[in-house]
């Protein structure tokens, strides 16, 4: 079947994350990103690309800071309470039903009921004609207990990660499925040495 490029999204499933930001004035604004990544391992930066439309862009570009809250499958209802356009005085946190996590790093709050929160502050925003990238860099990383397993890594059947693929009609939520299968970061390199292991530590 041969796809419009813009349909990319159908093919690969996508994080459902929650931006909380605060207003200059002191709203509190949410909305879900999709087009989010980290920068390079094991860099502390992450990449999120907005419209400019967006009153959490106007928040970082004011305040240079965020919060990005990983949703477990169960805030699927949230995204599109979240995601309407309402004014930029409307406090999102009481639109939507949602709790506050009260942050360590930044003045936004974080969202209760995520099982992890990246505490961000603005490093550099690359424009375009359509869109901007947000570059920022994670002051604080904190994961809930109960989704971490032995070996320090996501659980991936306690977290249950909110995902979302597109279509010609709308959105689709899934999560994910663990495969049981391994593969160390040192398989990649030829002396089978991972060259940052020692950050791990």
């Amino acid at each position: 079947m041969l796809l419009k490029p813009f349909m990319r999204e159908g093919l690969f499933p996508l994080p459902v994350t929650f931006i909380s930001t605060v207003s200059p004035a002191g709203v509190r604004n949410i909305a879900p990103y999709s087009c989010i990544m980290p920068v390079l391992r094991p860099l502390d930066l992450i990449c999120v690309a907005s419209a400019f439309k967006r009153d959490t862009l106007a928040n970082v570009r004011e305040t240079g800071e965020f919060v990005v809250n990983m949703a477990g499958a169960d805030l699927a209802d949230k995204v599109i309470p979240t995601a309407k356009h309402t004014p930029p005085d409307v406090d999102e946190f009481e639109l939507a039903g949602l709790s506050e996590k009260p942050s360590e790093a930044v003045r936004p709050p974080g969202i209760a009921g995520c099982y992890a929160w990246m505490e961000c502050e603005r490093v550099t925003l690359h424009e375009e004609a359509s869109y901007v990238l947000i570059v920022g860099r994670v002051l604080r990383l904190e994961a809930a207990d109960e989704v971490m397993g032995a070996d320090g890594g996501l659980d991936i059947e306690k977290a249950r990660p909110l995902l979302m693929t597109g279509s010609r009609t709308g959105m689709s939520y899934c999560t994910l499925k663990n495969l049981d299968r391994k593969d160390p970061f040192a398989a990649m390199f030829p002396d089978g040495k991972d060259p940052v292991e020692t950050l791990h530590e």
